[in-house]
């Protein structure tokens, strides 16, 4: 049976496992291959996984000739590091008809859900128009979507998992900037805008988030440059004018009619 304690798994940054104060580190694990079977079976732990498709996963560019046997040892390998935290070594990775499947005890906490959830109440919160509750869960959200995930690795799942990371990033920040505006950190408010502003370059409504901040800071100038630099992107990149909305945004700031 499994425990009443916390598990704690870290996909994005360094690989770990924690429960209680046991540690499981990335170097604690089996090789690549069994930080890579952890990862794939944890993220994708609401189905299950057949031999094969973790076998390509593992070995991209040549299966080896008893690939059965070598995935099977790293399987293992990572049930018996995953038993060190006092976790059932067959219930944690379960295996059936030639699939895995990843089964964590109830109270598991996986920062990547986390960072989606906090995501999903700081978003609520704002269309709630309550910007106190946004505060925190946005804090969280862009803590853990900043962190790097699986560096060094190119596989396709990888970069698709990295693009939704990104993208959830990026819609935290804006969270972020709306509360800490609303909290009167202009600075850093300032910080977090431009810093979505670089992931997403073309993007128009970072850009108008960002000249709004600046605004508020009272750096009209500023704001201005932000505006010619989005409208000159847009041009050179997209071959596109900015839209209306950001055309009126300037117009305001500039406290113009025209």
């Amino acid at each position: 049976m499994f425990g009443g304690s916390l598990l704690r798994i870290y996909l994005a940054g360094e690989v770990a496992v924690e429960r209680d104060d046991l540690l499981l580190r990335d170097a604690d694990l089996p090789g690549r291959q069994g930080r890579l079977a952890l990862v794939y079976l944890v993220a994708e732990r609401e189905r299950v996984v057949s031999q094969s498709e973790l076998a390509e996963l593992l070995w991209p560019d040549s299966l080896p000739p008893s690939w059965q046997v070598a995935l099977s040892a790293v399987i293992s390998k990572l049930r018996q590091k995953l038993s060190s935290l006092g976790l059932d070594r067959d219930r944690i990775i379960a295996n059936a008809f030639r699939c895995y499947q990843f089964r964590p005890p109830a109270e598991t906490w996986i920062d990547l859900e986390a960072a989606a959830d906090a995501l999903h109440q700081a978003e609520g919160a704002l269309i709630a128009n309550q910007l106190e509750a946004a505060y925190g869960p946005a804090l969280i959200a862009t803590t853990i979507a900043r962190r790097p995930f699986l560096v060094g690795e190119d596989a396709a799942w990888v970069t698709s998992r990295r693009e939704r990371l990104r993208d959830l990033l990026v819609r935290a920040l804006d969270c972020r900037v709306e509360a800490l505006v609303w909290n009167g950190e202009l600075a850093l408010a300032q910080d977090q805008a431009r810093a979505a502003v670089d992931l997403e370059p073309y993007r128009e409504s970072g850009y108008r988030r960002l000249m709004q901040v600046l605004v508020r800071r009272g750096d009209r100038a500023e704001a201005v440059r932000i505006y010619q630099q989005c409208r000159r992107r847009l041009a050179e990149e997209l071959g596109v004018a900015p839209s209306n909305e950001t055309e009126s945004l300037l117009r305001q700031l500039l406290g113009s009619t025209a």
